[in-house]
């Protein structure tokens, strides 16, 4: 009997885990912090931060954070959402506007490198294929 023991306790956790994993990741998440906290959370890292230099207009509700402003870095968007995921938002909504030099730029430093903008490069198609 002992010999079956091992393999069926394998067995069953092998099977258990799957399904335990799954419910694990399909709850909501949510924030145990308050608006104020959030805000707060982020003007502290902000003030870390070299996005501060763009001066961008934080707003929370209900853990909700909406990201106004302008940039001339690209990468700035992106470090702002996460920013402000970091600081216990729930949800980003990020309407940062980024200036047509910056994406001037980004087009350029892709051409150079042969890459299309989305960064993928696209498969040539002769004549005839298709």
């Amino acid at each position: 009997m002992k010999n079956l023991e091992k393999p069926l306790i394998l067995l069953l956790f092998a099977v258990g885990m799957p399904v335990y994993a799954a419910t694990a990741q399909s709850k909501p998440q949510t924030s145990h912090l308050t608006d104020a906290a959030i805000e707060q959370s982020i003007h502290t890292r902000l003030a870390k931060s070299k996005i501060a230099a763009d001066k961008f207009q934080f707003k929370v509700q209900g853990g909700v954070v909406t990201i106004e402003g302008k940039t001339n870095v690209i990468q700035r968007k992106g470090a702002a959402t996460r920013m402000a995921r970091a600081a216990g938002a729930t949800t980003v909504v990020n309407k940062i506007v980024i200036s047509e030099e910056a994406r001037q730029k980004a087009a350029t430093n892709l051409a150079k490198r042969g890459e299309q903008p989305s960064g993928v490069k696209r498969a040539q198609v002769t004549p005839g294929q298709q």
